[in-house]
């Protein structure tokens, strides 16, 4: 290659990149200053990299202006003012701000026009002339949700009626019969509960198609503790059906809770031992059913044995029921039997409604030398309602559920010694996570029983103390005929598998009996780590009433194990 020749393609190179590389400034001017102002207040791009970037940007201007009414708008002349720099020179012509719609009452109804229109009457309604393609569209997508995914809008016959309104004819294009489901797929966990379908998600066949609802209604999955959703469903349309597939996974819910516990008998001074365990099983016949099994064994001699099954939408009605078998035996005192049978009806997918029976049978152990007057033998049945509200998070395995609010009241006769006597029982666990930022959180929890009665037996109080109520104290070790209870955490996450927290428990106690009037208090710490095994906890706290000083002695630990299977 010549010098000559290389030094004209170097020339060239540089030239052409420079002008290649060049950024076109776009000005666009009205026919008026007035058109102008309107013009800029649309904030359009001045600076494109090239022609075809810049001309798209004239046209969409232009497309805008006819949606704000200047539906007569003219592009009238692009110039070239320099290398860098286009004007393009707009007629706005006249605006349009009001436009009135003819329509046929058999292709869309008022009820649907009173959403978008406030003046709508039996042939025609007014918009803004500004609104009208929203207008359009949410009407479309009201009509299709009557079963009629493949209809269409369109306004013809637009006219002038005066210097600022327009008329037009609105036209209902229905190109396909009306949709309904005609069938139902489940993908991925195939033996996924029908009753669920039908109950929880509301889905089934033959109502009418509406992809919107349905994709709300799948959106609930995440609330259940044995699925989730894997991705969006999807339809299939042929001529004469139509099928909606669901993307289903089934997930590990079974839990395994226990703990053990220990502290300073006040007695022997030496450390006894509590333990609890808690099994749930969940949905492992593929009915949506749990069983949960509780049995606690604690220092003062005291046992507990629960056992629940909860079978949801029975023999596919909306309705559901829920027995329970509560055993509780006091050294060797007295034991108390529970047998709670309910019925239940899921409100939403995080709400549920119960009523309920309760029979109690209380035996005295004791023997004639042994008895008092406050252990009897005695029988009660209440009549219960209940109301139970639970606000899941799936994603986050430290902190599972984020609100709770369970509240239940009965009211009841109770016989002893020939005597019978009305009750009412009420009880409410409450709690709720209040989320900081990412690492800090606070969580509140409210825990209360209530027993109210002319006439109170020691074996009927309500027994609580330890890890699940207030910490620092024996398991059980309080019996109350009244008490409230605050426990609160701050909560701070180390990452996403451990976080440390304080201890401050608060609580009031009521004895009717013996005539007890108390507030206790717990304090300590305590850290959760996320295993393998599962969610290890480990609770320090000491606690005292308000009249006691805090002793070491009073200390208690607590461990506990969340796994899930």
């Amino acid at each position: 290659m010549s010098k000559i020749t290389f030094l004209l393609l170097i020339i060239y190179t540089l030239f052409f990149s420079k002008l290649y590389g060049q950024n076109l400034n776009l000005k666009i001017v009205g026919h008026s200053n007035s058109e102008t102002k309107v013009i800029d207040s649309l904030n359009y791009i001045k600076t494109h990299t090239n022609y075809t970037l810049l001309k798209s940007e004239v046209d969409s201007i232009q497309q805008r202006l006819f949606k704000k009414g200047y539906i007569n708008t003219e592009i009238t002349k692009l110039s070239k003012i320099n290398d860098s720099t286009i004007n393009a020179f707009f007629q706005l012509n006249k605006k349009y701000n009001t436009i009135y719609i003819y329509y046929n009452k058999n292709d869309v109804t008022k009820s649907i026009l009173n959403l978008v229109s406030e003046e709508v009457n039996n042939d025609y309604f007014v918009l803004p002339f500004f609104k009208t393609e929203n207008s359009l569209k949410f009407i479309n997508s009201k009509i299709a949700e009557q079963g009629l995914p493949f209809i269409s809008l369109k306004l013809s016959e637009i006219r002038t009626k005066n210097n600022s309104t327009l008329t037009a004819k609105l036209i209902v294009s229905k190109k396909y019969q009306k949709r309904t489901i005609d069938k139902i797929i489940v993908k991925g966990y195939e033996k996924f509960p029908k009753s669920y379908l039908k109950h929880y998600l509301k889905i089934k066949p033959s109502e009418s198609f509406n992809i919107t609802s349905i994709k709300t209604k799948t959106n609930l999955l995440d609330d259940l503790r044995f699925a989730n959703e894997i991705r969006e469903p999807e339809i299939l349309f042929t001529k004469d059906s139509t099928t909606l597939y669901l993307y289903i996974k089934k997930i590990k819910s079974n839990t395994f809770d226990g703990f053990l516990g220990f502290g300073t008998n006040e007695k022997t001074s030496k450390i006894d031992f509590n333990g609890y365990l808690n099994l749930e099983l969940n949905n492992n016949l593929n009915y949506g059913e749990s069983f949960t099994l509780i049995y606690k064994s604690d220092e003062n001699e005291q046992k507990t044995f629960n056992v629940n099954l909860n079978l949801p939408y029975l023999f596919g009605s909306p309705l559901g029921t829920e027995l329970q078998l509560n055993i509780f035996k006091k050294d060797s005192s007295y034991t108390t039997i529970n047998q709670i049978a309910k019925l239940f009806y899921q409100i939403n997918s995080k709400s549920i409604a119960f009523l309920g029976i309760n029979a109690i049978q209380s035996n005295d152990l004791l023997s004639e030398e042994n008895s008092t007057a406050t252990i009897k033998d005695y029988k009660t049945t209440f009549y219960n309602v209940r109301f139970q509200h639970i606000n899941r998070q799936k994603n986050n395995r430290l902190f599972s559920t984020n609100l709770l609010f369970d509240i239940e009241a009965g009211i009841g006769t109770r016989r002893f010694d020939e005597t019978s006597e009305k009750q009412i029982q009420l009880e409410l666990d409450a709690f709720k996570i209040f989320t900081l930022n990412l690492k800090n959180s606070i969580f509140l929890r409210l825990n209360g029983f209530g027993l109210f009665s002319d006439i109170y037996l020691e074996n009927e109080l309500h027994q609580f103390g330890g890890i699940n109520s207030i910490r620092g104290f024996e398991e059980n070790s309080l019996f109350a005929s009244f008490y409230s209870l605050i426990n609160t955490e701050y909560r701070y996450k180390l990452n996403s598998t451990i976080y440390i927290h304080t201890i401050i428990d608060v609580a009031y106690l009521e004895n009717k009996i013996i005539n007890q009037k108390e507030k206790l208090y717990g304090l300590g710490f305590g850290f959760g780590i996320l295993t393998k095994a599962g969610l290890l906890k480990f609770n320090y706290a000491n606690g005292k009433s308000e009249n006691e000083k805090f002793k070491l002695s009073n200390s208690q630990i607590h461990l506990s194990l969340t796994s899930l299977f």
